[in-house]
Parts: structure tokens; sequence; C-alpha cells
């Protein structure tokens, strides 16, 4: 691990993306004040997909009869660490921050959250009916970093904004052709008339190569930069700072649903087959891993736990492990997100059986008084598709536009 000057060190976990051929030719260098010209990339790009009415949408909010009241085995989250029950939902605040203390703390204690990052605008450009801002962006204090995608739509706002999280913003922002309509999430929701920051990859590198310290696992410390980033997002004035969600596909999903359910700015959010659960039996729902959650501080990279499934020879390290064997799941941090609503859509990773799962926060929701605040839809395969994008987009539409 490298270790340089500063609060986090240049070793922690940035977001940092490398500029690609494609964006050299959508960008001109920034004048003075931060803009710049580019000719539009949008002429092939394809029309967005048939809409989704919200009155399909609904069903998604019911489990299929099969899985209707099916808990699992998981431990309620309804229940105090010291054994005893959460009788009134007055009680909720109280375990809510205790479950959300106990997963820092094991995690890794996050500094205080940077109220107004600081935002540097490096170029911009037109594109079908919003502006695709290139930008840095202050992701933890005094660690400006970038490059990073701002979408903002033509008009007066404020609008509903979208934070999208991904190995790379240029998909989110819709430079990717080999990701349009699959994780373009950013251009699509700008396309729609809401402000998307993209942000994506880990270090300026593979995210599967982790560079951290300060004792904060790589995925939590995300979460902590994709907060800052919802400041940032708060703090526009383009934006209405009450209606920001949070989107993002597979290790985005991770990502997105760490910061939503740790971040209260975020009003819903949507994680994108994450793997929801922990899942020993599935090799991409890991967690363990050393990038995610299964870090070791006391060891060098040479040291630290290999790719794989969690077996004798290669066991469970890190927050991971502690967690785990303490019998926690990550129910108790989707419990986090009582009462904001939260859509899983599902493929591969995250199959129907999960609503025994997601059914403890649909009755943690009903016992504080909330009904319809828990999805899922469900789909073949883990890339997303046209059909479950759309799904997406008209969830961020009711609770983002038309819930106001």
């Amino acid at each position: 691990m490298m270790n340089m000057a500063g609060q986090f060190g240049a070793a922690a976990i940035v977001l940092a993306v490398v500029a690609t051929a494609m964006i050299s030719s959508c960008f001109a260098q920034a004048n003075g004040n931060g803009a710049a010209s580019a000719a539009s990339t949008s002429a092939d790009y394809p029309a967005p997909g048939a809409k989704v009415a919200w009155a399909d949408m609904k069903q998604f909010f019911t489990p299929p009869d099969e899985f209707k009241g099916k808990l699992g085995n998981y431990r309620s989250v309804m229940t105090f660490d010291d054994g005893s029950e959460i009788k009134t939902p007055q009680d909720w605040p109280r375990r809510r921050d205790e479950i959300r203390k106990y997963w820092q703390g094991i995690m890794g204690r996050w500094p205080a959250m940077v109220e107004k990052p600081k935002i540097n605008y490096l170029g911009r450009e037109h594109v079908e009916n919003f502006t695709r801002h290139k930008i840095q962006l202050e992701i933890a204090p005094g660690k400006v970093v970038g490059d990073h995608y701002l979408l903002v739509p033509d008009g007066k706002g404020p609008f509903p904004a979208v934070l999208v999280t991904w190995y790379n913003s240029e998909d989110a922002a819709g430079m990717g052709p080999k990701q349009w309509n699959r994780t373009d999430f950013g251009y699509q929701v700008a396309r729609r008339g809401f402000v998307a920051l993209c942000l994506g990859s880990v270090s300026g590198q593979d995210v599967r190569a982790p560079e951290t310290n300060d004792g904060i696992q790589p995925l939590s410390f995300l979460a902590y930069a994709a907060g800052n980033a919802g400041n940032a997002l708060a703090s526009m004035p383009e934006v209405d700072a009450k209606h920001i969600g949070v989107v993002g596909h597979s290790f985005g999903g991770k990502w997105s649903m760490l910061a939503s359910c740790l971040n209260d700015l975020f009003a819903c959010a949507v994680w994108v087959d994450p793997g929801v659960v922990w899942n020993e039996q599935d090799g991409n729902a890991n967690y363990w891993d050393q990038w995610y959650l299964g870090y070791q501080f006391d060891k060098p990279a040479k040291e630290q736990r290999g790719p794989g499934i969690v077996s004798d020879k290669n066991p469970r390290t890190g927050a991971y492990k502690k967690l785990v064997e303490a019998g926690h799941d990550l129910i108790e941090l989707h419990a986090l997100m009582a009462s904001r609503p939260l859509l899983v859509s599902g493929g591969e990773q995250d199959q129907p059986v999960h609503w025994t799962a997601l059914n403890h926060s649909i009755a943690l929701n009903k016992f504080l008084g909330y009904e319809n605040r828990v999805a899922m839809t469900m789909r073949n395969g883990h890339s997303p598709t046209l059909e479950s994008n759309e799904q997406v987009y008209a969830f961020f539409e009711h609770f983002l536009k038309d819930a106001k």
C-alpha cells in the first residue's frame, strides 16, 4: 500500500476515472471559466424505451404468494442487541442508531461528512435536452478527484436528482456505447428531467486491487464518498435537495445499497442485482472479498485473502468475518432505509427467495405506519434490460417527482 500525506492519505479509496479516447473526442480543453465546447455524441444514441406506467409498478411491492410473510432464518431487526423487543414506533430510532453504530464500528468509523464539497468544472457539452459537465469532486476532506460527470437538464430548476454508482463514470453518463440501455442510468434520467451525478472507478484502477487505510473497509468508504457526492448535489441551486435518489448495478448496486442505507439524504434508492444478502454459495455475492468488506488492515497487500468463495482454505476475513460470525446480515442495513422507498431490480444475484429478507423491511415499515416502501422486480440474467431499466425510471419518476 502506498503512503502519502493527507487525512486519508493517497492510499484512501478515491473515485477517479481514466480519460479515454472517447472523452478526448467529446470534450475540448476547458477555458478560464471552466467551460468547453464539443460536438454532440448523441446522434446514434437509441431512443428511450417504452415508458412503464406507475399502475404497472404497483404489483412489484407485493411478494409472490409463496414468500408472503416469510422471514427466513434472519435475526429480527425488531430486537435490541440486549435481547429486548421494540414495542412501539417510538423505540425504533434508538434501535436504528444501535444498528448504524454497530456496523460502522465494524466497518470503520467515518470522519465528518463534507457539507459542501468542492466541484471543479473542467468541460461541458450540450447533448439532447441536457448539458453534460466533466468535473472533479471532493469526495473526502481535501480530496478532489475525477473525472466524473454531472448532467443538468435544460430549463429552470430545481430538479430532482439521481446519483449513479458504477466502475466508471463514462458508462453512466452515456459515453460508452456497449453500455447503452444497460448501465447508462445517468444519461437516461437526465433525458427525463433529472440532474444526474455519475461516479465511477476506484483509486484510478480496478476495484479488485484496492488501496485503503484509516481502518475503513473499501465498500464502506465508497458509501461515505457517495454521501459526500449527495451533499454536493444538495448544495447545487439546480437540485431539489429533498428529492435525491441513488442507483447502481452489480458492484455499483452494492455501493448504492450501502450509500443509501448509511446516508439519510437519499430520498429513495434502487439496487440493481447486487445480492442483498450474504450468500456464500454464490461466487458473485462476494462481500467477503478484500475490495468490499474482507480487507485485513493488519496485513500487506500480498497477504490479503484471495478471490473466490469462502472455504476452509480461503476463509472469511476482515469486517465480513466479524459480521457473519456474530450473526448479522444485510437486512439490518436494509432496515436503515425505513421509511424511504427502495427497489431491488433483481436478476441473477437477487432471486424471488430474497423476499424473505426484504419482508423484514416490509414488516418494519408497516410497524412504523408505511405501506408500499419495498419493491422487487425480476428479469433473466445479471445485466439490466431495457424493460428492467424502464421500471427503474418509473420508480424514480414516482418517488422523486410525482410523490412530492
